[in-house]
This record gives structure tokens, sequence and C-alpha cells, in this order.
């Protein structure tokens, strides 16, 4: 009798007229124990007339989790994941009740995650996956149930499925294809404490994933417009992923494990291909995924071996003003720290001329900032006189110099670090650029003006230590009597200041 009474309510709840005197009688709370039931019709149907009634009913879904109705769904899915059609039911009611706080709350306390990786190898249609997936992603926002997604194999199920669809032309294939994209980005994303122990279960599903759309395997034999579009979108989602997975320092294994997979090569193919085609948000998702991959130094190294950075320098042809800022970007972390990279790349003519071209040029897009950096970056961690000479012969200290008035003191102590090292390995290269360009009266105006930083000043102060090495740059530094300037530095507020500002004053005196 009572499975015939739910099963009447379950139908008579599919009319929205019925719906409200349906929550006036309170049946929700009446049907809820009967989710209890180990009878399956009984749960079928009391299941049924339960969503039907609180669909698209917030109040009444807050009630149902209050109520303890989360288990209950959670007990279905276990104990009857072969049931089809409870499985359904338990799946959309979780759908609708998922985006709840309070239901997320409830779940963390489950052992959902276990059960939806179990759905999710059992589905067979297109619409199950659906489900599974809209519910995974309304999970992913909380940090707790992400961990919960990641321990249960989340990462390894969505990259079997991605295998499974490899090849598909049809548009079914690539909704879920999306969807495993999505999922994915979801969870790399945030600043929660759980991230490295979700980066590190899903490196590997990553890598194989990555090095799967990177091969263009997913629209090998797709002729339309749409399905080409989808792969872009998807091959952009998996760039930010892959980028997300690997920005932490801590994160060197990944790092490897994206080499031995072969994915640097790959987003080199592919940054090469988008380059000739003109996809800019490809190239700018690639390049900032190659920036994340070049942080680690194990990582600069085996860039360095494989010939990484001579292929990036080869796509400086690109035309876009996006895709050359991260192309600078990537280049200067690539140099960072690694003398090898910095004379690599001090030493293509082709790249320093490009970079001195970007140097003069006033944009809105950070690329002369960026293109001054990398020059920087190049000098600073170089130890070779053939680099200098080489910056030199392209035109680019002049510009170095011109860094070192930047509103900026983070970029002031860039060139000025860098000038200064490249004038201990080769002040006579660089003594005409110095005077041509007043370096010394730029350096006497940092060292006077009260605004300049601490820092900088300090900086400042290494650099002309250096200069005073040549006897042009010396008179000029006597001349603008830059010797007052120090004595006054000397009772300067800041220790380092006063330190450097004695040093440099016993050079100039010639005591050292």
């Amino acid at each position: 009798c009572a499975v015939k009474a739910a099963h009447v309510l379950s139908e008579i709840a599919k009319n929205e007229e019925m719906k409200r005197p349906c929550i006036e009688a309170d049946l929700v709370l009446t049907l809820i124990p009967l989710l209890e039931s180990t009878d399956q019709e009984m749960l079928l149907h009391a299941g049924r007339a339960i969503g039907r009634i609180c669909y698209d009913n917030r109040s009444l879904q807050e009630e149902l989790v209050k109520v303890g109705v989360i288990p209950s769904l959670v007990r279905i899915l276990t104990d009857y994941a072969e049931s089809e059609p409870l499985v359904h039911v338990a799946l959309l009611a979780l759908y609708n009740l998922a985006d709840l706080d309070s239901a997320k709350e409830a779940l963390s306390t489950t052992k959902v995650a276990e059960q939806l990786v179990k759905q999710l190898r059992r589905a067979e249609s297109h619409e199950r996956l659906e489900i599974v997936f809209e519910v995974l992603q309304a999970l992913a926002e909380n940090d707790a149930l992400k961990v919960q997604l990641a321990d249960a194999g989340v990462p390894e199920v969505l990259s079997e499925i991605l295998l499974r669809l490899q090849g598909s032309s049809q548009a079914e294939d690539a909704c879920i294809v999306k969807a495993a994209s999505d999922l994915i980005v979801s969870l790399l994303l945030g600043e929660h404490r759980y991230l490295h122990h979700i980066q590190t279960l899903a490196g590997n599903m990553m890598g194989q994933a990555l090095l799967l759309i990177l091969q263009k395997k997913w629209h090998a034999n797709s002729q339309g417009k749409d399905s080409l579009n989808s792969h872009h979108l998807c091959l952009s989602l998996f760039l930010t992923s892959l980028t997300r997975l690997v920005l932490p320092l801590s994160s060197d294994g990944n790092c490897l494990r994206m080499f031995q997979l072969g994915v640097i090569h790959q987003l080199l193919d592919l940054l090469e291909k988008q380059v000739q085609s003109g996809d800019t948000s490809i190239q700018q998702a690639a390049l900032s995924a190659l920036q994340s991959l070049a942080v680690p130094v194990v990582s600069k190294v085996q860039m360095l071996e494989e010939g990484v950075a001579e292929r990036i320098e080869a796509l400086l042809r690109s035309e876009s003003p996006p895709a050359q800022f991260k192309l600078l970007g990537t280049l200067r972390t690539l140099a960072d720290g690694q003398a090898d990279a910095a004379e690599i790349l001090g030493q293509d003519p082709l790249l320093l001329n490009r970079l001195v071209q970007w140097c003069s040029v006033s944009d809105p897009g950070g690329i002369c900032g960026e293109a001054n950096r990398l020059l920087a970056s190049i000098l600073h961690h170089n130890r070779s006189q053939e680099v200098v000479k080489a910056i030199q012969a392209a035109q680019g200290v002049k510009h170095l110099v011109s860094m070192t008035t930047s509103e900026h003191a983070a970029i002031q102590n860039e060139a000025l670090t860098a000038l200064a090292i490249a004038s201990a390995i080769d002040l006579e290269t660089l003594e005409v650029s110095f005077k041509e360009s007043q370096l010394v009266q730029s350096l006497h105006k940092l060292l006077r003006d009260d605004n300049t930083s601490p820092e900088v000043k300090y900086n400042s102060m290494g650099l002309l230590c250096q200069l005073l090495n040549s006897g042009d740059l010396r008179q000029e530094i006597e001349e603008d009597k830059i010797k007052d300037t120090l004595e006054q530095l000397c009772s300067h507020s800041n220790a380092n200041v006063v330190k450097e500002a004695m040093t440099t004053l016993q050079v100039l005196r010639g005591e050292t």
C-alpha cells in the first residue's frame, strides 16, 4: 500500500499545479523516512516524488539537507549501484542539491566521491556522464571535496574517458570532452591548502591528457568548423590546467614528469603551428604553460639540454603582442639563475635585434618593458664577455641605462644590477655607450633624489664602484661632484646605504 501511495504521489508531483498542495500537506517530510527502505520500488517512487516536489524550490531543498537526505542518497548510490533507475534518481537529487553549501558540507562527511567515480566508470550513455560531471563540477567548488575527488581517482577516470573518446568526431563526445576539461580546471584552481596534494595525484593524468590533445587526435577525422572550435576550447582549457599544475615552485616532480611524457616539445610543435595560423589565444595559453614549466631549476637544465631555448626564439616571428609578451616572459624565466641559458640567448643576433626594436617602441601591452627586463636578465645571469659585446653591438645598452630611470624600484634595481655585472665583465666595451647615454649623470640624480629607495641608492653606488675602473668615467664622476653627494649619504638613515657610500668614497679616493 505504501509503495502504491508513493507511486501515486510521484505521478501527481509531475503536475506543477499539484506541487503546492503537496508542500502544504508536508508530504516531503512524510516521504523522507521512506528513503531508508530496502524495497527498491519504494525507494524509486519516494525518490521521484521528493525530487519532483522539491525541484526549483530552494527553501525546501535546504530543508531536505537539514533532515538528513544526503546520507540516504549516498546510501542508494552505494547499495544499488547497478540499478539504473535508482542511480538516476539519486544522481538527479544530488544534481539539484549540490549547489547548496549545506549540501556540500554534508557530502564532505560521506564517501560520495567513490560512488561518483564508480558511476563514471559504469556510465554508458552521454546523458549519464553529463549528469555525473555536473554533480562533480558543483562538488569541486569545495576544497575538502576536491581532495576527496582526487583521492577517489577522478583524475584517473577522466583520463580513461578521454582516451576512450580519442579520435571521435561526434558532437556528443565533444560535450563530454569539454565537461572533463572544465572539471580538471576546477580541481586545479584556487589557493587552498590541499592544492599540492591534488597536483601530485593529478600529475600523470594531466600529462597524458595534454599529450593526447596536443597531438590533435580528437579532431583528426573532423572537417567542421564547430569541431575545430571545440578542439581549440578544450586545448586552451588543458593548457590552463597544465599551467596551474606546475605553477608552484615545489612541483619539480610534476615538471619532470611533463618532460618525460614529451609534453614540452609537443607544446612547442603546437606553438609553431599556431604562429603560422595566427590563433593567439592558444599561443598565449601554451606560452603560459611553458613559462610555468621553466620555473624549477631542474626544468631549466632540461630545457637547455633539449634545445628548447632555440625553439622558443624561433617563435619571435609572431606578430601578436600578447603572445610576444608571454614569449619574452618565458625566455626571462628560462634565463633566471642560468648562466648557460643567458649565454645562449645573449649571443643570438636575431633575438637581440628584436629585443632592441621592442625596447624602442612605446606600447600599452607592456612588451617594451618586458623586452628591457629580458635584456637585463641576460646580462645579470651571464658571465661571458661575448654576450656583453653582442648586446653592445645590438645597441641595447642605452635601453638598460634608460631603465634605471623607471618609476618602479624593482625595474631600476634589475637594470642597475645587470649593468654592474656587465661592467665587471667588460667595462671597456661599454664605456662609450655609458658616456653617450649619460649614465653617470643618471646615477647622480638617483643618489641626490630623496624619493629614491635605499636599495636603488645602494645598487647605484655599487655600479659607480665599477665605473671608477674606467679613467674617462672616473673623470665624469669627479666633474659631476658625486663625491659631495656620497659624503652626505654617509649620514643616511639606512645602514646599508651608509656602508656603501663609505665604500664608494674609498674607491673614489683610491684608498682601496
